[in-house]
């Protein structure tokens, strides 16, 4: 069995943060979410795995490699637009073959991994296609399946205004080599895409077997600022927190607070579930619940809680907590020392600045 990732999105939901940063490369808990996708697949047995890649292709190949890190193997599968999910099956016909595999959304997080979905595709044969489907509050607002009194999935609806069931699709799907019949026959819809949801319904009104995997965990599509944040405060809790950093003995940190090598908290609280990284440095500072601050970052003087701060960024001197907020690489805030007094910060295109 092999795995397959999309990874070719451009993340025009996260912009700024996307501009210059592919979005799967955006880390969650300090691990870019590409990474804990192909972990994901890596711990549940797959170790050949196909990415699809876009615009932001050069970063993900740098980033990601050949796969040793992980302990497979890697190969790069190039888009030449985002022309849908069902167009990134197609053109991976020729690195799947004619085996079994599970696409992954490469944005998306998922509690408990996928090797119980995995083990339930290998043990039935005969199911041509298994999609992971998860219960939530709004199905209108998603993709929805529609079950037959077997438990099969008959029907796909996107965004129904009476959805015939509250189980919407997740971003993870088990194919066998009967998919690319599918996606040879699809159309592109009215957004000029090749949809996967088309080719999955071409497999339902031929014949084959399509059942659900009903994941019962959380599960967060990381491709807007909410849901990263989200994520975030998810898979902290899930951590196991390790001090392998530098915490003076004036400093508060509590245990359920990971603060990686080399990073040093000197006169500071930290409450978790929270992570300092690498080379950071944190002091006379607060860092509130469920904040990542990532590798090399230096917060002086100031509060932040529910936030992710990316690397090489410099906050100091803040009059007010920081909360609630996405902090790109390389930003710098803080307070102009000179008469008259004021906030200084440099935020990239489309930030969004609230002062209270």
């Amino acid at each position: 069995m092999k795995g397959l990732i999309l990874s070719g999105g451009k993340g025009t939901r996260l912009y700024p943060l996307t501009y210059t940063r592919a979005k799967q490369l955006i880390p969650v808990a300090n691990k870019p979410v590409l990474f804990r996708v192909i972990e994901a697949i890596r711990d549940a047995g797959i170790t050949e795995i196909g990415v699809v890649i876009g615009d932001t292709g050069p970063e993900i190949k740098e980033a990601v490699g050949d796969g040793s890190q992980f302990g497979v193997e890697i190969t790069y599968i190039p888009q030449d637009a985002p022309r849908g999910l069902g167009h990134a099956v197609k053109i991976a016909q020729d690195y799947i073959g004619a085996e079994r595999f599970v696409m992954f959304l490469g944005d998306n997080v998922i509690q408990g991994g996928i090797s119980a979905l995995i083990r339930d595709f290998a043990d039935h044969a005969d199911w041509n296609s298994q999609i992971v489907l998860t219960a939530v509050d709004q199905p209108e607002q998603y993709g929805v399946a529609k079950l037959d009194d077997e438990g099969r999935i008959v029907r796909l609806v996107e965004k129904p205004k009476n959805p015939p069931s509250n189980l919407a699709l997740v971003g993870i799907y088990m194919f066998d080599h009967h998919i690319f019949d599918a996606t040879a026959q699809l159309k592109p819809s009215f957004r000029g895409e090749l949809e996967i949801t088309d080719a999955i319904q071409w497999l339902i009104e031929n014949g084959y077997n399509v059942y659900p995997h009903v994941h019962q965990g959380w599960w967060i599509d990381t491709g807007a600022h909410a849901a990263m944040l989200d994520a975030n405060s998810l898979v902290l809790e899930e951590l196991t927190p390790e001090i392998a950093g530098q915490v003076d003995d004036t400093s508060e940190v509590d245990f359920r607070v990971t603060v990686e090598a080399g990073a040093e908290v000197i006169n500071s609280v930290i409450r978790g579930p929270a992570i300092i990284g690498r080379n950071t440095r944190i002091v006379n500072s607060y860092i509130g619940p469920f904040t990542s601050i990532y590798h090399n970052v230096e917060v002086e003087n100031s509060e932040i809680e529910r936030s992710i701060v990316l690397e090489h960024s410099t906050i100091r001197d803040i009059p007010a907590r920081i909360q609630d907020s996405l902090i790109g690489r390389h930003a710098s805030v803080g307070i102009n020392g000179l008469r008259p007094k004021a906030i200084k910060m440099h935020l990239g295109d489309h930030s969004h600045l609230e002062l209270l």
